[in-house]
């Protein structure tokens, strides 16, 4: 077998290969590969927290967006394969709480659209804006109501009025 580079070896948790890939080129720790994604946004959706870890520890850039037509930075992905810790993780390191994706997707868009309440509020204790819209006008409040979640919804709705 070939050995692996640093995004497979991010994506697929092999912390091995990815601290022999960062010793023999730490400049991977912020490149992007051909897809247009970073080591740490492969990381953080498919759930790697070590590699996540150590990603960050060679200095990967947590608010990097891939270079492709997702625009998406790792605190994303994290959200979006339901990550908690790792998305902590990428908060404590300063990734930005208001990060735009493509559609106008925010972290708080993605929590609330996956009914993650606590991270949630863990986002909006954050800095996270319950104002922010969707490029089809959306707030987190209606994400969170399209997907189901009421009662996160509703929390979220009493934020973007102002009624704390």
């Amino acid at each position: 077998n070939p050995p692996l580079d640093a995004y497979e070896a991010a994506a697929t948790g092999r912390t091995d290969a990815l601290r022999a890939e960062l010793a023999r080129d730490p400049a991977v720790a912020t490149a992007f590969a051909p897809d247009g994604f970073t080591a740490l946004g492969l990381a953080s959706f498919f759930g790697h927290l070590e590699a996540a870890r150590l990603l960050i520890a060679a200095r990967a850039r947590v608010n990097d967006a891939s270079r492709n037509a997702m625009r998406v930075a790792p605190l994303h992905s994290a959200l979006a394969g339901g990550h908690a810790e790792i998305a902590n993780l990428l908060l404590e390191a300063g990734a930005d709480v208001n990060t735009v994706q493509a559609d106008g997707y925010t972290p708080l868009h993605e929590a609330a659209q996956n009914g993650d309440q606590a991270m949630a509020e863990r986002l909006v204790a954050a800095g996270a804006d319950p104002r922010a819209r969707l490029d089809d006008g959306a707030t987190p409040a209606e994400s969170a109501r399209r997907a189901g979640h009421d009662a996160l919804g509703a929390w979220l709705h009493e934020l973007e009025s102002g009624a704390q």
